[in-house]
């Protein structure tokens, strides 16, 4: 029985990592195969776009911000700006006053309600029939707005999602590791198929009219996707829109940032958990299930794994080299968290990656069931 128990969840702490990709790519194929060749659809025209850049106490950096937004160039359309305002308490709603000229327009929160409800205010008031979002510390390339809009003459497409890019603190654009690579190609499979999960909360786009149903009490990326889903539509990747912003100034704020985005992610799946209803959504509630619900699942899989691999580790010298193999795996991970140095070696950070990232699941998870919530917002200094 414990041997039965061992690999059933050790099956499940590799499902999300490995075999659900592995299943995308059937499914994709599957897919390929009974569309069949060509097919022809009308070109759905976009008339006009607003950009909403959520700010809160960011006197030190909208005016950069402001700047990078007036440099972006437009299309065959309306472009309008608009800085929605957390109820900042420094001077942030000044400096964007003084851009009033040039068309920049603040859009103030009646009262600090977070990040959702101020882009809930200036979506009320936004006049695109394409909304944009960004945040204040993600810089945009010029060309950005006119890439990311031209993915919405597929009128089959309701959001469209940014990648992101990190500049270092010495202002290079770091390079992607092996984990970044791996979920940038998961998102374009899920994108082929049935849309994204989830988008890239510091820069992405929908169709306004799926803004009607806007949570404030959801994380905005994925409050948009599952609008998108409940419209027929899909949520799509562009890997050709990129948006640029820095590590955070102190590195050791990375696994309280994890903790407050699952925290926030969890919170949304918990008000909306009809989407995990695969009679009704299909496969993006499989993917959702897949991607979301079971990666959240993989650091109590992990345990249970574990301390089962520990009970019958005598069994045979099979289960002894296993679980011999998870204290050294864990182990390495320990030791790369006192010697950061060792996390220069390639294998070693994927190693402690993988670890901090479940660690930071399974606090979250701890910390979501006794009720914690992340209503406000602070953005982290980067």
């Amino acid at each position: 029985m414990l041997t039965f128990l061992f690999w059933l969840f050790g099956i499940a702490a590799v499902y999300s990592y490995f075999i659900y990709p592995l299943v995308l790519r059937v499914l994709l194929a599957k897919k390929s195969i009974k569309r069949g060749g060509t097919s022809t659809q009308q070109m759905a025209a976009v008339n006009s776009v607003s950009l909403i850049v959520t700010a809160y106490n960011e006197e030190h950096r909208i005016r950069a911000k402001i700047e990078n937004s007036l440099q972006l160039l437009a299309g065959d359309f309306a472009f309008e700006i608009i800085i929605a305002s957390d109820c900042s308490e420094d001077k942030t709603d000044d400096i964007v006053r003084e851009y009033a000229e040039r068309k920049v327009r603040l859009v103030r929160a009646p009262e600090r309600l977070g990040k959702e409800h101020a882009q809930q205010c200036a979506i009320n008031l936004a006049n695109g029939d394409i909304v944009v979002f960004s945040d204040v510390a993600t810089e945009i390339p010029s060309d950005a707005i006119q890439k990311l809009v031209a993915y919405f003459t597929d009128p089959h497409v309701g959001a469209v999602s940014s990648e992101d890019r990190f500049i270092s603190q010495d202002g290079s654009v770091a390079g992607e590791g092996a984990y970044v690579k791996y979920e940038m190609w998961l998102r374009q499979q899920e994108s082929k198929l049935a849309g994204l999960v989830g988008l890239s909360g510091s820069f992405f786009a929908v169709r306004k009219s799926l803004c009607n149903e806007w949570d404030i009490h959801s994380p905005s990326d994925f409050n948009t996707a599952l609008n998108t889903a409940k419209a027929g539509l899909r949520a799509v990747t562009a890997p050709d829109v990129l948006g640029f912003y820095q590590d955070l100034k102190d590195p050791s704020k990375e696994y309280q940032r994890k903790i407050r985005t699952v925290i926030r992610g969890m919170t949304g799946l918990a008000r909306h958990a009809e989407v995990l209803n695969i009679g009704k959504f299909g496969l993006f509630a499989f993917q959702v299930i897949s991607h979301k619900l079971m990666r959240w699942l993989t650091p109590w899989f992990l345990l249970a794994a574990f301390l089962l691999n520990a009970f019958i580790a005598d069994n045979s010298v099979f289960y002894f080299l296993l679980f011999s193999a998870q204290l050294a795996f864990y182990g390495l991970a320990v030791v790369a968290h006192f010697l950061p140095n060792l996390r220069t070696i390639a294998i070693v950070k994927l190693v402690y990656f993988f670890v901090q990232v479940n660690v930071a699941l399974l606090d979250a998870a701890i910390k979501f069931v006794a009720g914690q919530r992340m209503t406000t917002w602070k953005p982290s200094a980067r």
